[in-house]
């Protein structure tokens, strides 16, 4: 006995439930906003570097803890990376909005997809919460002006002088020249010896000398 079997084919999707127009619309919606977005936020980068003096009204003197006067240096480092987690932020929140539009203008169920997401966000929230604090530390370093390049500092770890900051990590050369590269979500205490009167104990010599004046000095040698 033979017994046929009919082979089904899967049905095409239907083109008709697609809205290009739809597409091409959430498309340019999502480049133009990103666009205005990069330059508002290049725009306040260059207020803040160039110092702007808006802040240093009457009514705003409740800030003038977090945005006093700094160096060109400084300002500028915390500049750009204000300007650079701005920049992050918007086009994450952009590009996410844009792709939802687009799935729900190719007839695309994203709910299903948004439940998965939410679940493999919070695995990677699990996962990562040490980058996180770290992160999180490092805006409100940089927000608060904590610290900046330039800087003698003391933590638990380190004392030395800052050459470089991030979000995630900053980098402090000790007394004794060796490089320190410490997470922010780590650095649970601080003391910042250039804000202040800072005035050393006559048994403490630290000494942190600039890396160029110490090549220069070697290269006499």
């Amino acid at each position: 006995m033979y017994f046929m079997s009919t082979i089904t084919t899967p049905a095409a999707p239907d083109v008709s439930d697609i809205n290009v127009a739809g597409i091409v619309i959430s498309i340019g919606i999502g480049v133009t906003i990103w666009l205005i977005a990069s330059f508002l936020i290049a725009g306040i980068t260059k207020s803040v570097a160039a110092g702007t003096t808006f802040f240093k009204k009457p009514h705003f003197r409740w800030v003038a803890p977090a945005l006093r006067a700094l160096d060109h240096e400084r300002r500028v480092q915390r500049a750009k990376t204000i300007g650079s987690l701005l920049n992050s932020v918007a086009s994450v929140l952009i590009v996410v909005i844009t792709i939802m539009y687009v799935l729900k203008n190719l007839d695309v169920d994203i709910a299903p997809l948004l439940t998965s997401v939410g679940i493999l966000g919070v695995a990677i929230g699990f996962g990562a919460q040490q980058l996180i604090r770290d992160f999180l530390a490092g805006i409100f370093i940089t927000i608060e002006d904590q610290y900046g390049i330039g800087d003698i500092i003391e933590t638990s770890e380190v004392v030395g002088r800052v050459e470089s900051m991030g979000l995630r990590i900053t980098r402090v050369r000790s007394d004794d020249g060796a490089i320190w590269y410490l997470r922010n979500g780590e650095i649970l205490r601080v003391g910042n010896r250039s804000q202040g009167n800072y005035v050393a104990p006559a048994d403490d010599s630290v000494e942190v000398p600039d890396h160029d004046s110490a090549k220069q000095q070697k290269a006499g040698e």
